[in-house]
C-alpha cells in the first residue's frame, strides 16, 4: 500500500483569492484537441474513488471515461469524435513538483495536443510543517516541466489547475469523528492535520501557514502560465476556491475526492479552461 503521507489532498476551497498584477495571458482555445494526457498525482489517477486504496483512473477528472464523473476528456469528445481513446493518464499517486518534468516528457512521446496538470498538494501536505516544498524549488519544478512540454509539444495546449485548499479540507472534516480517525490510523496530512480539534494559537497559525504554502504555489502557477504564453491557461484558483464538502471525500480516508468529488473538479477545471 502506498503510503496515505504522499497522496494528494482533495478538490478545494475559499470562494476567491487575489493573485498579484501578474496574471496569464490570455489563453488561445483553438480547435478541440485530438488527443490529450493528464499530469499529477492521485487525485487525477482517481485513487479511492472506485475501490479500497487503489487507482481508478476510469473515475479522473481529467483524462477518465466513468460517465458520472464526465470528466474534461469525455467533454471533448462530445465535440471531436477524434480524440475518442487518445486520452493518457500519465499522473503518479504520490507524485510531487519534482516528479512533472518526467512526467512531461511522457506526454511529450505522446505527441498530445493537450495537458492538464494538478500537482502541488503533496508538496504542501507532508508529514511535518519543515518537510513542505520551498515556493522557489516548486517554481522551478513547473517551470522544468513546462520547459518540456513548448519544447516537445509547442501548439499544444496547457491547462495549469490550482493546488487545492487543504486547509477547507482540515475545515470540513475536523468535526467527523470518522475523519479524525482516518487522518490519525493513515497519517494524513500531517503538516495540516495534526491535532486537528486544536485551538491553540501554535496549531493556528500552523494551519495559516500550510495554507499560505499552497496559496504561494498557486501565485507561481498563474506567473508560470503567463511566461509560458497563449499556449497556457491557469484557472484562475477555480479549483482552490471550491467549496467542497465532506460527501464528496471518499470515506476510506476522508482525503481524496470520490466519484462525486471528481466530477465537480471537472466541472470547475473544464469551465475554467480553453472553452472548447
Amino acid at each position: 500500500m502506498k503510503s496515505v503521507r504522499r497522496l494528494l489532498v482533495p478538490l478545494a476551497a475559499l470562494a476567491a483569492l487575489v493573485l498579484p498584477a501578474a496574471a496569464p495571458a490570455a489563453a488561445d482555445p483553438g480547435p478541440p484537441p485530438n488527443s490529450m494526457a493528464s499530469l499529477g498525482d492521485s487525485i487525477t489517477r482517481g485513487f479511492n474513488a472506485c475501490g479500497w486504496y487503489v487507482d481508478c483512473t476510469s473515475r479522473s477528472f481529467s483524462t477518465g471515461d466513468n460517465s458520472t464523473v464526465n470528466s474534461q476528456y469525455l467533454r471533448i469528445r462530445a465535440t471531436n469524435a477524434a480524440i475518442n481513446g487518445r486520452n493518457h493518464n500519465d499522473a503518479r499517486s504520490g507524485a510531487k513538483s519534482a516528479d512533472m518534468p518526467g512526467q512531461a516528457s511522457t506526454a511529450v512521446s505522446q505527441g498530445v495536443d493537450y495537458v492538464t496538470m494538478l500537482i502541488g498538494a503533496n508538496d504542501a501536505c507532508t508529514g511535518t510543517e519543515a518537510a513542505m516544498t520551498p515556493v522557489a524549488t516548486y517554481r522551478a519544478n513547473i517551470d522544468a516541466a513546462l520547459d518540456r512540454l513548448k519544447t516537445g509539444l509547442p501548439t499544444a495546449r496547457v491547462q495549469l489547475i490550482s493546488v487545492p485548499d487543504i486547509h477547507r479540507l482540515w475545515s470540513v472534516g475536523k468535526g467527523s469523528g470518522s475523519a479524525r480517525s482516518a487522518w490519525s490510523l493513515f497519517s494524513v496530512c500531517q503538516s495540516m492535520l495534526a491535532n486537528p480539534t486544536s485551538t491553540a494559537q501554535a496549531d493556528v497559525d500552523r494551519r495559516d501557514r500550510v495554507r499560505q504554502r499552497v496559496v504561494g504555489y498557486n501565485t507561481q502557477l498563474a506567473q508560470a502560465c503567463a511566461a509560458y504564453g497563449p499556449n497556457c491557461d491557469f484557472d484562475d484558483n477555480a479549483v482552490f476556491g471550491y467549496p467542497f464538502t465532506l460527501s464528496q471525500l471518499s470515506t476510506w480516508d476522508y482525503f481524496h475526492p470520490n466519484a462525486s468529488g471528481q466530477q465537480v473538479l471537472a466541472n470547475a477545471s473544464y469551465a475554467a479552461g480553453f472553452g472548447w
